[in-house]
């Protein structure tokens, strides 16, 4: 794994737990057989292509935290 390519996706996905979700759900996805959504170079691993993705800006993780519960309404 590409360490400097890890820090450029850490940028895009500031939470680590989600960008581990989404690198782990898009790894299955390529694969399964899906083309990657930038061009691999020659002899790169799925998983630096996944993280070239994210860092590019062509794969991001939505989050809507207004779907949380919040506890203090059960009050």
């Amino acid at each position: 794994m590409n360490v400097t390519l890890l820090e450029q996706a850490r940028k895009q996905v500031t939470s680590i737990p989600i960008l581990v979700n989404l690198v782990s759900k898009r790894m299955r996805e390529l694969i399964a057989g899906k083309r990657p959504l930038v061009k691999p170079e020659p002899d790169e691993e799925k998983i630096d292509t996944v993280l070239r993705e994210i860092a590019d800006g062509k794969l991001k993780a939505e989050t809507d935290f207004s779907l949380l519960v919040d506890d203090e309404s059960d009050d």
